[in-house]
C-alpha cells in the first residue's frame, strides 16, 4: 500500500527530480508532485511524495525531516487527508432570511 508524504519548506530551486533522488535513497518512490503556482509556474514551496511501502515511508520521514536541502531545512511528515469542504469560499455570508451583510451597493 502506498503512503503519501508531505514535504514542506522547500527552496524554490528544488525540483521533483531532486526530491525523487532524495527519497529514492531511502526506498522506492512511486510519485513526486511538486506544487506549482498556476500563473507563474514557480514552486509554492511544498510537495507530496508517494512511497510504495508504509515502513519505508516512515523511515523516509524519520531520516529526512529537518534535513538541509538546497539551503533550507525541509519538513517531512505523513500527509493529512484533504478536508471534504475544501473547494469553496467558506460559509455563506447570507443570514437566515437571505440577506447579505455589509453595505448596500446602491449608494
Amino acid at each position: 500500500m502506498t503512503k503519501r508524504i508531505y514535504v514542506g519548506n522547500l527552496s524554490y530551486q528544488t525540483t521533483d527530480a531532486k526530491l525523487s533522488e532524495l527519497f529514492g535513497a531511502v526506498g522506492q518512490v512511486q510519485s513526486v508532485n511538486l506544487i506549482m503556482e498556476p500563473g507563474t509556474g514557480r514552486s509554492k514551496g511544498f510537495a507530496f511524495v508517494e512511497m510504495t511501502d508504509d515502513t519505508v515511508a516512515q523511515e523516509a520521514i524519520n531520516q529526512l525531516n529537518e534535513r538541509e536541502v538546497d539551503g533550507r531545512n525541509i519538513k517531512v511528515a505523513e500527509a493529512r487527508p484533504k478536508p471534504e469542504n475544501s473547494g469553496g469560499m467558506g460559509r455563506s455570508r447570507r443570514d437566515d432570511r437571505g440577506y447579505r451583510g455589509g453595505r448596500s451597493s446602491r449608494w
